[in-house]
């Protein structure tokens, strides 16, 4: 990734896929952002670009951020021996529904992190414990194998 400062105008951060097309995000001294796309052809032609409401740039980085922690995961689970990842749903029935995740003590009860939680179509990436579960979020957690099953009981509430 490249920066360039744009006089008057603001800041553009250029990346170059493998592919060897130039993306580009311009923000402005104004505060819009602006996804700018060139050409293959000719790196200093713009073929298109679109301004990005602060939700949709949000949106576009949580995406982006989610789908690249969640790669480095998997890469992780098939470099590490012993350790997996899993999406463990919190169902209505938790005892952790509208609790704290520090309420959990999940990794000194099962020596499994929660390294995330899917809520609604949203990521929320290395959550603090003070994050409340709510009935359907999806927590992708990463342990041991008999780490994993405990972790999956406490969720569910089952002591057996």
């Amino acid at each position: 990734m490249e920066k360039a400062d744009l006089p008057g105008i603001g800041v553009r951060h250029d990346v170059v896929t493998a592919s060897g097309r130039r993306i580009s995000v311009v923000s402005h001294r104004s505060g819009e952002r602006e996804l700018a796309f060139f050409d293959r052809d000719d790196p200093d032609a713009c073929s298109d670009s679109t301004f990005l409401t602060d939700d949709e740039a949000e949106a576009l980085a949580d995406v982006l951020g989610a789908s690249l922690m969640l790669g480095e995961l998997v890469g992780l689970r098939e470099r590490a021996a012993g350790l997996l990842t899993e999406q463990v749903a919190v169902r209505a029935d938790s005892p952790y529904v509208n609790r704290r995740l520090g309420d959990t003590e999940a990794r000194s009860r099962t020596g499994v992190s929660i390294v995330a939680v899917l809520r609604e179509g949203d990521a929320i990436p290395s959550p603090g414990p003070e994050i409340v579960f709510s009935a359907g979020d999806t927590l992708v957690a990463v342990g041991t194998r008999s780490g994993m099953d405990a972790f999956i009981r406490l969720i569910a509430g089952d002591s057996g």
